[in-house]
């Protein structure tokens, strides 16, 4: 079996310690120079030669920076000879860009697929994709893992015989209602219309939460307008307490703040796929960690066993 080499970006060195600790195994040295002319250049200072070589970079902000670094990592790997190359990309950034919904824009969640396969990517480990077609942009194999085991196991602590999970929007009704399934809880759906990015209506919730506690989740959390827009419905509907969950917890233009001064909600949960900083650390959020699942998908790519057996065992 070809020995195993674990490389990171520079995007979350945290979240790469932590998967190299589940796997037992080092985290190998990279080096990225900036020129004057603000080019890259990346250097892997570990022999990849017939290696099985693992490159963990999430695209969380400067986005175009970090996939930039991960492509000159992908052809560092593929021009040392690695025996193969798989991409651990917790946060895939460009998979809300997945459709043609106005004329003559850019598709970019099919076009960075390509880039990474055209630079050599053997395959993709990733997690929490924003729509189910997004998989199918990859012409490389591509795992796609989720975090509702992680999210779940968090809330079951909690009294849940008056609770309802609720999804802002149709789109993402299937795995609201699966993450419900695992509760043992209703769901509800928000009706959302998008109207731009940082603005968004909710023209009506569907199902029963009058009187009921409410977990509400999401794939990804960037602005937090539609959040926002779906407690004021909530509120409306004289609902208890209100948890916030989330895979991708972006945060960004101060939507943390914004959603924990709301006083209905008593808890912000998010993963780790992407950076939380220091200051974004606040009473009301809990951050929890992808690493062992996604060391786990790692060690299962390794050793050639099933990916797809995760989630039965999730």
């Amino acid at each position: 079996m070809r020995e195993i080499v674990v490389f990171c970006g520079s995007s979350h060195p945290e979240l790469a310690q932590e998967i190299c600790a589940c796997l037992d195994a080092p985290l190998s040295e990279r080096t990225t120079k900036r020129f004057t002319n603000d080019c890259l250049e990346v250097q892997l200072k570990t022999n990849c030669r017939e290696r099985d070589v693992f490159l963990i970079q999430t695209l969380s902000a400067p986005v175009q920076d970090h996939l930039v670094e991960l492509l000159l990592m992908i052809d560092a790997a593929r021009g040392a000879s690695a025996g193969r190359i798989t991409v651990v990309m917790p946060f895939y950034a460009y998979a809300r860009s997945d459709k043609k919904d106005a004329p003559r824009i850019s598709i970019g969640g099919r076009l960075v697929a390509d880039l990474l396969s055209a630079a050599g990517a053997s395959r993709v480990l990733t997690m929490a994709l924003h729509s189910p077609q997004v998989h199918g942009f990859f012409s490389v194999p591509c795992d796609h893992l989720h975090a509702q085991h992680e999210l779940a196991d968090h809330f079951r602590a909690l009294d849940l015989s008056n609770t309802v999970v609720a999804a802002p929007d149709m789109g993402y009704a299937k795995q609201a209602a699966g993450f419900a399934r695992r509760l043992g809880v209703p769901v509800a759906l928000g009706a959302k219309q998008r109207i731009s990015d940082t603005k968004v209506v909710i023209s009506a919730v569907i199902g029963e939460t009058a009187g009921k506690d409410v977990i509400i989740i999401d794939d990804e959390i960037a602005a937090g307008s539609t959040v926002l827009e779906l407690i004021e419905h909530l509120r409306a509907r004289g609902v208890g307490e209100v948890r916030i969950a989330c895979t991708h917890g972006l945060f960004g233009r101060g939507a943390l703040q914004r959603l924990a001064d709301q006083p209905e909600v008593v808890e912000i949960v998010t993963m780790n796929t992407v950076p939380v900083e220091a200051e974004k650390r606040i009473a009301k959020v809990t951050v929890l960690s992808v690493a062992p699942a996604l060391a786990e998908a790692m060690r299962r790519i390794h050793e050639g066993q099933s990916v797809s057996e995760l989630f039965d065992e999730r």
